[in-house]
């Protein structure tokens, strides 16, 4: 199980499936109070019940990040039937491949709705709600498309630069409320966000780097990193984590 969260409060968004199931899970297992937000109700019922069936606490916010006042309204309300927060995962993503030439700017704004805003959304929400429960973390979701930018993913290139730009930013800034932030860029994860995809020349691309990778991340693999990040003393920051299979080339 790792490191005790006992009395912790958390809110983790995209927490429907993939890493932000898997690190609710994680947080739950090692006695945290879990938020669950997500746009899949359904979905995270069922995770609030296995939750409470292993003796955990989850509450169910069914939310749409990109939504400002959704986003505000989840956070506070999480924060108000948890008795307050300790911590935000804003791990809620879209990932929609292709060409700059000929894209499909409902995709892109999808992404920038829910990548960018989405998570600017919930951390302004969230600061002074942390701040007041005695400081905590941050942990924003980026990826390697953060760090490494390729040919038909400029626009989620962008959404992940972002994201970790804003989080050295945001680490400056909240220090001086006590709270940590912590971007983590993971490589290839098995997880839904490739099947976002439907463009038939970019899933010929993604399953040949799955090929090439060979053994890809497990969502549990990056929740067991967050699990990390988030039970350090206070003193303690860890800024970044660029996570990849072993063996992933970029």
């Amino acid at each position: 199980m790792g490191a005790t969260l006992e009395g912790r409060k958390a809110v983790v968004t995209g927490a429907s499936s993939g890493i932000g199931e898997a690190t609710a899970l994680a947080f739950a297992n090692a006695g945290a109070t879990v938020a669950l937000g997500a746009r899949r109700k359904d979905r995270l019922e069922d995770l609030a019940k296995r939750i409470d069936a292993e003796g955990g606490s989850a509450h169910v916010f069914e939310v749409d990040v990109g939504d400002e006042a959704a986003a505000r309204s989840f956070i506070e309300g999480a924060a108000e039937q948890m008795g307050g927060l300790d911590i935000l995962v804003n791990n809620a993503g879209v990932m929609l491949l292709g060409p700059v030439e000929g894209g499909d700017t409902d995709e892109w704004r999808q992404m920038i709705d829910v990548n960018v805003l989405g998570l600017l959304y919930c951390t302004q929400a969230a600061m002074p709600l942390i701040r007041d429960s005695g400081g905590g973390n941050i942990v924003n979701i980026s990826s390697v498309a953060g760090r490494v930018a390729g040919m038909g993913a400029g626009v989620y290139n962008f959404t992940k630069f972002g994201v970790v730009g804003f989080s050295e930013a945001l680490r400056q800034e909240a220090m001086h409320s006590g709270i940590s932030v912590t971007v983590v860029e993971p490589g290839f994860v098995e997880t839904e966000l490739q099947g976002h995809n439907k463009n038939p020349v970019v899933v010929e691309a993604i399953e040949k780097m799955r090929e090439a990778t060979g053994e890809v991340l497990r969502a549990e693999d990056i929740a067991a990193a967050i699990h990390y990040v988030v039970s350090q003393p206070q003193r303690v920051n860890i800024g970044e984590m660029l996570i990849r299979p072993t063996g992933q080339q970029r």
